[in-house]
């Protein structure tokens, strides 16, 4: 144990204001792990809602621990140290539970990372009684768990707050009941939300595609989503104030879900239907933060379609603070939003129409037109906001060579445009290649291989270069595809997932793939079929596979649907609510 790393986390704590800290013995200990550094972490406005809601409960002293930074890193490693609590500098390792929230699908390899340099078991199955649980939640564990079943005891499919109360309870039962380790997984599992994936054995064919989930007797068929109705009343507001933050802003939910139903997006779907909350609410949480003095982040799918975001912004701006918003779209955005942000410091507005040409945009259901885009450019420069960001997406279902062609086009007439209303400041293309996403229309499909995003990549630079103030940024293409891999995979990169994290990272997955017999152009390029098994269909998202499939051929069609509204039951997520509120 390296006593500089613990003087440096206590050092962090003290800076700390509003955190939690428990005397030892009194409480259940859960530690609620970010992979990722505190810098990145405690930006993440799941992070502070699920540590506020264990804490106030009278049994869980609940902790935080991170990913150690680039420049810390090695020193764990030299010196074996294993990863601490913020709180009491406790060792992961020690808690009675391990909960770790996941975002991102690169962070799987932060996950085994973690855990490896605490030296807890990795796999599920060899823990024992005297080894923490581990849990897993966040938009990852919705949507797909396989690539880290074998590594997790638990996951939380949906909301934390709808899940995660009914969960520690079932926990602490169980302790009170002397049961062994495989009596309470088998009691999670009767949790609404909860999947353990021990009680359930995948089968493959001769030809190695996933065929079947058989649960064990006593564990369900399929796991439920589950999600909060009334966000009112649950606070959804930064907990823990610090200054070393990606976003120093004391963040605000203003909504949660999309029902913009677009085509390539796992939070529509996932996270289906939009709720928004009382002004009064949030108004309540601005004034909580007058103390901090910090700028108001106020976070939802789309701000702009919160329905009273101009008196929102008044009442903000009213109090003497500043504002930032997470994203809005370019057909909702207001003079009123627009000015708020500009009069709080912002400089680059921020749109996103993912894709250039209306063809393109007509596939994803977007629904943002270039009039849209150009209204914002006005907004923009009325304002005097300098700077103009678009997100792009490439490699998109049925892309052809003319839509890349189209997305330069776009961005050379909005540079003009810029420049005719005064804008000198730049035009950055952020472009990102297309990720295929289960519970999404475009699920069954291939992702764009490597030789055809290099080619766009090289169209659009080539293209744009000569204009002195656009500005084009990549993901890389590596990247995406091992993300990609990790989105649509099944239990069997759970093994060259533990491998790969021990070496390289995401660097040997693919590699790693290869030396377990499986062929990454499976989870890649090819095209999966209507009727093929696919491996989260074990978990319900409160629609029907038939309806994605609906949209896929709409898609194809260029058929636009339209956004979610009071009353109806198309994809039947509202309908399941209601059955399932009147039982």
């Amino acid at each position: 144990m390296d006593h500089r790393l613990k003087d440096r986390l206590r050092e962090r704590f003290a800076k700390e204001r509003g955190a939690y800290r428990y005397p030892a013995g009194a409480r259940t200990r859960f530690a609620l792990v970010y992979p990722n550094t505190y810098f990145v972490g405690m930006s993440n406005l799941g992070l502070h809602i699920i540590y506020d809601l264990l804490n106030r409960r009278g049994d869980t002293a609940c902790e935080r621990v991170f990913l150690p930074d680039r420049t810390e890193l090695p020193r764990y490693e030299r010196t074996q140290t294993p990863m601490m609590s913020v709180e009491t500098q406790t060792p992961l390792a020690d808690f009675a539970v391990i909960g770790f929230t996941i975002s991102f699908e690169m962070d799987y390899f932060n996950v085994v990372k973690m855990l490896a340099q605490s030296r807890v078991r990795l796999r599920s199955a060899e823990r024992g009684a005297r080894d923490p649980l581990i849990i897993a939640g966040g938009p990852c564990a919705t949507f797909n768990p396989e690539p880290l079943a074998e590594m997790v005891d638990a996951f939380v499919i949906g909301e934390g707050e709808a899940v995660v109360p009914a969960l520690m309870d079932a926990y602490h039962e169980s302790l009170r009941c002397g049961e062994d380790r495989a009596d309470l997984l088998r009691r999670l599992a009767r949790v609404p939300g909860v999947y353990v994936p021990t009680l359930y054995t995948p089968i493959y064919d001769k030809e190695g595609q996933f065929t079947e989930l058989t649960p064990e007797d006593g564990a369900p068929a399929v796991i439920a989503r589950q999600w909060v109705e009334d966000l009112d009343t649950h606070p959804a507001h930064t907990v823990v104030v610090t200054e070393d933050t990606e976003f120093n802003f004391y963040l605000i939910e203003t909504a949660r879900g999309c029902g913009r139903h677009c085509r390539f997006c796992m939070a529509g779907y996932c996270f289906r239907r939009p709720r928004n909350r009382s002004l009064a609410v949030i108004e309540e949480e601005v004034r909580a933060a007058l103390p901090y003095g910090k700028k108001i982040g106020l976070m939802g799918a789309a701000i702009s379609d919160y329905p009273e975001i101009d008196e929102l912004c008044r009442s903000i701006l009213g109090e003497g603070l500043s504002m930032s918003v997470a994203s809005f779209r370019a057909d909702s955005v207001t003079q009123e939003l627009v000015e708020a942000l500009a009069a709080s410091g912002l400089k680059t507005l921020t749109l996103a129409p993912e894709a250039g040409s209306a063809r393109m945009r007509a596939v994803i259901n977007k629904g943002i037109e270039e009039h849209h885009l150009f209204t914002a450019i006005d907004l923009g420069a009325a304002a005097h906001i300098p700077n103009f960001k678009l997100y792009i997406m490439v490699g998109l279902p049925f892309e052809e060579d003319a839509d890349i062609a189209a997305i330069i086009d776009l961005a050379e007439r909005l540079r003009r445009y810029m420049d005719e209303k005064g804008s000198r400041g730049t035009l950055t293309l952020s472009v990102n290649p297309f990720v295929p996403k289960p519970f999404t229309p475009f699920q069954w499909m291939p992702m764009a291989d490597k030789k055809r995003l290099d080619a766009v990549m090289k169209t659009l630079t080539q293209a744009l270069r000569r204009h002195k103030r656009i500005v084009v940024n990549f993901e890389s293409p590596k990247e995406a595809l091992v993300q990609a891999i990790l989105a649509r995979g099944d239990r069997r990169l759970s093994s060259p997932l533990m491998r790969a994290a021990a070496g390289r990272g995401a660097k040997d997955l693919v590699s790693e793939m290869r030396e377990e017999g499986l062929s990454p152009d499976d989870y890649l390029t090819r095209e999966w079929a209507e009727d093929e098994m696919l491996p989260w269909e074990h978990l319900d998202m409160g629609f029907p596979k038939r309806y994605l499939r609906q949209e896929y051929e709409r898609a194809k069609m260029l058929k636009p649907t339209v956004g979610c509204f009071d009353g109806c039951m198309r994809c039947g997520v509202c309908s399941t609510r209601e059955e399932r509120t009147n039982e």
